[in-house]
């Protein structure tokens, strides 16, 4: 069972999506949002496809990492889009993703929540969400993406959640983020809203234009990191990111690094995983 209600979240939804939405599924329980949509027809060119649930049981994460989220605490929110010609900066599409879902949890209330690249949604310096996007490609340019968007909304009724992992005291949920915590539904719609904006400007706009409006909310920004990537790693100081959503790392020895792929640790803290 679930408290989520298809008909009140698209009677919620703005002109925009309304007008974009080919399909809005909402399930009891499934085993990933995200692998569901990855094996269903693509929605039309310029159109969206969300697939929604409270009760995710095999959520993923990148580098094949397992997304957690005991039933009823969370949401977990995939939406498809076909893009008519791949974006040229399709790899950055997972950042202007989290800056749409910043924005529209923003547009609830809900404030302090800011990102860590490429994909974590951090709140009171531990998890609170996760973002990972997948792409399709079809005949000719056509592409679909896949995002999926995890959220903790109230893990209360799961006090050890996390204590025998390695985010032990990592994971928060928003309901200590936000005053008023509003009800999943709302929060649905919002982040509906929120993915299908994020589609369209990046689609006309790419991602150059919103490095500024990334480095407002880069919880990385400032701190001492060490990157991971499939060829050494790579120590220093988060210094923001390129226009073409590269994470800039401030080292000693040589300078500022460009980092396009690879897991990020903070000095004290462990990887937050997916």
């Amino acid at each position: 069972m679930t408290s989520l209600d298809a008909d009140a979240i698209r009677g919620t939804l703005s002109e925009a999506s309304i007008a974009r939405l080919d399909e809005l599924e909402v399930f009891a329980g499934i085993d990933s949002t995200n692998s569901y949509l990855m094996q269903q027809p693509a929605p039309p060119a310029g159109c969206l496809r969300v697939a929604l649930t409270d009760n995710q049981t095999s959520g993923r994460g990148r580098h094949g990492r397992v997304w957690q989220s005991p039933a009823g605490s969370g949401l977990a929110l995939s939406a498809a889009y076909t893009y008519a010609e791949s974006p040229s900066d399709l790899p950055s599409l997972t950042l202007a993703i989290g800056l749409g879902v910043i924005v529209a949890l923003e547009g609830l209330g809900i404030e302090g929540v800011n990102l860590k690249w490429p994909n974590d949604l951090m709140a009171l310096d531990g998890k609170v969400g996760g973002i990972l996007t997948e792409a399709q490609t079809h005949g000719g340019t056509e592409v679909t993406v896949v995002t999926g968007v995890g959220l903790n909304l109230d893990l209360s009724e799961h006090p050890d959640f996390g204590i025998e992992t390695d985010w032990a005291r990592r994971i928060v949920d928003l309901k200590r983020v936000a005053r008023d915590l509003p009800a999943p539904r709302r929060i649905a719609s919002a982040l509906i809203d929120g993915l299908c904006r994020s589609f369209v400007d990046f689609e006309v706009r790419g991602f150059s234009g919103l490095a500024g409006l990334w480095l407002e909310r880069d919880w990385l920004f400032g701190r001492e990191v060490a990157i991971d990537t499939p060829r050494q790693q790579i120590v220093g100081t988060g210094a923001g990111i390129g226009e073409d959503g590269a994470l800039l790392v401030d080292t000693k020895s040589d300078g500022t690094q460009r980092i396009t792929t690879g897991s990020v640790l903070v000095a004290g803290i462990k990887d937050t995983g997916a």
